[in-house]
């Protein structure tokens, strides 16, 4: 297979309609049809059932859909760290270290501390993501390494080390009558605190129905928040620097969340592992 036939693909099967994916492209939609076509007759697969409303995806698209996306971010992750490779050797080194906007941020800073001591430390460039993104900066070679959040990260296809473990606390508007108590369950913040949980967006960059507020960032979820449109269930760290206009409630009941710093498997970088050990050292 081509890599241009599973961009195809990939553009069909997110869209459910040739016309949109077409469109995506930037190619017309016969050339997109046959190109679909002849991937299927080559498979000895149907990829989509076709349909006057569109389309959907067999279990063989489906499985083609994972497949396709992982070969793709693949490809994407060997151009871009092969560019990276091949610099001038005047030009700066330096390591990409994913991490997520107002998450882990005192955890961020002792590592870049005690990394910045190491002898032969290079500079590392912090690539502050919105929630979810930092997994996918990591497989399509956007940074070298990243702080993930289990089990809200996708952690497979990556090796980590766990680094810590938490609670999580249900950040409240200043004043909200949860915020006297010494600590609430899930239960409690989603039926007695009267403020709905946000609605984060999917890999796609769709969001899942309900009455919850679209967030796509942490100062976007935190000035929510503070209006009294939105509470959120977030790892206990998210306490530091937290605004004097919000307050933070243990939550007893909520899953623990383990931060793990984690890197390609075939990653044979001396930096990312110089940064790894500093990391597995605090």
């Amino acid at each position: 297979m081509e890599t241009r036939e599973l961009r195809y693909f990939v553009a069909v099967a997110e869209e459910l309609h040739f016309g949109r994916a077409a469109r995506r492209l930037g190619i017309a939609q016969p050339p997109l049809s046959r190109a679909i076509g002849a991937l299927e007759r080559r498979l000895d697969a149907p990829l989509l059932e076709r349909g006057s409303r569109g389309v959907s995806l067999t279990e063989a698209g489906a499985v083609l859909l994972r497949e396709a996306r992982a070969a793709l971010d693949a490809v994407e992750a060997a151009e871009r760290r092969t560019r990276r490779a091949a610099r001038p050797a005047t030009a700066r080194p330096a390591v990409v270290l994913a991490a997520k906007a107002g998450a882990s941020g005192e955890l961020l800073a002792k590592l870049l501390d005690a990394y910045a001591a190491e002898p032969g430390a290079v500079t590392v460039d912090v690539l502050l993501c919105g929630p979810g993104e930092q997994a996918q900066v990591l497989r399509d070679g956007r940074a070298d390494v990243a702080l993930l959040h289990r089990p809200f990260d996708d952690t497979s296809g990556f090796d980590t080390e766990d680094l810590h473990t938490e609670g999580q606390v249900v950040i409240l508007p200043a004043g909200h009558p949860l915020g006297v108590r010494p600590h609430v369950r899930l239960a409690e913040v989603t039926g007695l605190s009267g403020l709905p949980l946000p609605r984060w967006p999917r890999p796609d960059g769709t969001f899942a129905d309900g009455p919850g507020p679209q967030v796509r960032d942490h100062t976007q979820l935190t000035q929510l928040i503070a209006l009294g449109r939105a509470c959120a269930v977030v790892p206990e760290s998210s306490r530091t620097g937290l605004r004097e206009d919000l307050i933070a409630v243990p939550v007893l009941d909520a899953p623990h969340v383990t931060t793990v710093i984690a890197w390609p498997p075939h990653s044979r970088s001396m930096v990312v592992a110089g940064l790894v050990r500093a990391a597995t050292a605090l």
